[in-house]
């Protein structure tokens, strides 16, 4: 879920009871999609020949004939029109993510399969282009102090989560429009653009978030379902804040496997001639900077951004070098040394300061405070109950632990109440599903819960460290073969495999 809101928050059983009625409300009918040339700053949709048009949909889908927002929709029409199969949407994570160019992303993955559809993109609702909203401007950031210690930096992530959330609900009209914030809501406004491009049913990938919102779309229009792809997903009986929890343990596993590749490196990096010598110095790294943030070009580093450093690149096995060299940096600075950040480092460092980041950070927020259940919700409203956490993971999770109880977001101190439920996952929708194995960020026996909800569903796991499994040779990462054809035989028509597949583990 989940990739957006991790560098920024701090992103089942069969049940016996019957799944929530679904209300797929629309207006009749959702009004003409008129297409145009893209913005500008949509380079590669220019770039592709695409278009790009506004669709009119509910604000609030219970009432149909109220007030309205737009969807901004792109396409790029299938050039086989032979053999098209129909349209092809997709949602790249977050949440709150932008989708407007995801799907044209695809394109090297899917390879001649996307000559078959017509490619969609779509802004989820109150993102990019879709009646964006935003919090205002946040005051200026007090300067990182040259002491601190974890309550104080606990506390100053309250403080500002309360101040955000204030900020957020005064803001323009946002009282109005966040209530109407929830997975719920953007998948009904998917199949608005499906009912505006006059198809019967859509085809799908989502990955992470992106995969939570199209099993929330199986339940609420399972009819209208044709080809569904969903990659690293998580358990449908959890909200968002478990979620985070329970990454700590295969972050901490990520960090083992991490630790002894870099030990068979010791002598590039110098971190140590074992995994447990290597664990040790990230753990003194850690602990001094819980005391003293590290000085690295010109800013200092707490220990909860260290922490949040080391999460984005443990998640993925082919990230283990960027995370020994920002590791040995690190270190450096915190010895007094002076030194250069290596590359890796530094585009933290700019995105921490670029404007993309209140963009991320609202998103999420937008999506995982707005929903009432899984995919998201879930926030403990008692502040200490997440200090309690952190101290408690301190023992068996010493790295990731105090980060993950930590992601608290500015939930907590949302004005409003869902408007509705989570979303309780019951289906036969036939779905292909794909999931590596050692997934930090979404853990393993997620997806095997949601698989066994999704009772038409195959899944396809991989032997691999990795947070997504499909398209990685086109992302420039190991690529996962089995998996690959997998989801492009289906998508181009073929069946589901005949039983649930593990990828050979690759190598490195």
């Amino acid at each position: 879920m989940r990739a957006l809101p991790l560098l920024t928050a701090g992103l089942v059983l069969l049940v016996a009871q019957p799944a929530q009625a679904s209300r797929p409300v629309q207006a009749s009918p959702p009004g003409p999609l008129r297409w145009g040339a893209c913005p500008a700053a949509q380079k590669d949709l220019v770039a592709a020949g695409a278009e790009c048009g506004d669709l009119t949909v509910p604000l609030d889908w219970s009432v149909p004939d109220g007030r309205t927002i737009r969807i901004a929709v792109s396409r790029i029409k299938a050039k086989d029109r032979a053999h098209r199969r129909g349209i092809l949407l997709s949602n790249p994570g977050g949440p709150g993510g932008s989708g407007l160019a995801n799907t044209l992303g695809l394109r090297p993955a899917l390879r001649d399969v996307a000559d078959h559809y017509d490619l969609i993109g779509f802004d989820p609702r109150f993102i990019g282009g879709s009646t964006p909203l935003g919090c205002g401007p946040a005051p200026a950031p007090a300067p990182p102090r040259e002491r601190t210690s974890p309550r104080r930096d606990f506390e100053d992530g309250v403080a500002r989560n309360r101040a955000t959330a204030a900020r957020c609900f005064a803001h323009g009209d946002n009282a109005v429009l966040l209530p109407h914030a929830s997975t719920r809501n953007v998948a009904r406004d998917m199949d608005a653009i499906r009912a505006a491009l006059g198809e019967r049913k859509l085809s799908y990938y989502g990955v992470s978030y992106g995969a939570d919102l199209g099993a929330v779309y199986t339940q609420l229009f399972p009819d209208r379902v044709d080809r569904m792809v969903v990659d690293s997903s998580t358990d449908p009986d959890t909200t968002q804040y478990e979620l985070f929890r329970r990454a700590g343990k295969p972050l901490e596993s990520g960090l083992d496997e991490w630790a002894a590749w870099t030990a068979r490196h010791a002598g590039t990096y110098r971190l140590g001639r074992t995994a447990p010598e290597v664990r040790a110095t990230v753990q003194r790294l850690l602990d001094r900077a819980e005391r003293r943030p590290v000085p690295v070009a010109g800013t200092r580093l707490g220990a909860p951004l260290i922490r949040l450093f080391l999460r984005q690149f443990v998640q993925q096995q082919e990230d283990d070098a960027a995370l020994a060299r920002t590791v040995r940096t690190l270190v450096d600075a915190a010895d007094g040394r002076k030194v250069r950040p290596n590359p890796e480092l530094t585009g933290m460092l700019a995105f921490l300061n670029s404007p993309e980041i209140a963009a991320s950070f609202t998103g999420g927020a937008v999506f995982m405070c707005g929903d009432g259940g899984w995919p998201a919700g879930g926030w403990p409203g008692e502040t200490e109950t997440y200090w309690r956490n952190i101290q408690h993971s301190r023992a068996a999770q010493p790295v990731f632990g105090p980060l993950v109880n930590d992601m608290m977001a500015p939930c907590p101190f949302w004005k409003t109440a869902p408007r509705e439920p989570g979303t309780r996952i019951a289906n036969s929708v036939p779905v292909l599903m794909l999931q590596a194995m050692r997934d930090g960020n979404v853990p393993y026996d997620g997806a095997l819960a949601l698989h066994r909800k999704l009772k038409g569903s195959r899944l396809v796991s991989a032997d691999i460290r990795s947070h997504g499994v499909y398209g990685r040779g086109a992302q420039g990462r190991t690529s996962v073969p089995c998996a690959d054809r997998a989801v492009n035989g289906y998508l181009r028509g073929g069946p589901l495999p005949a039983q649930d597949l593990t990828c050979p583990k690759g190598t490195r």
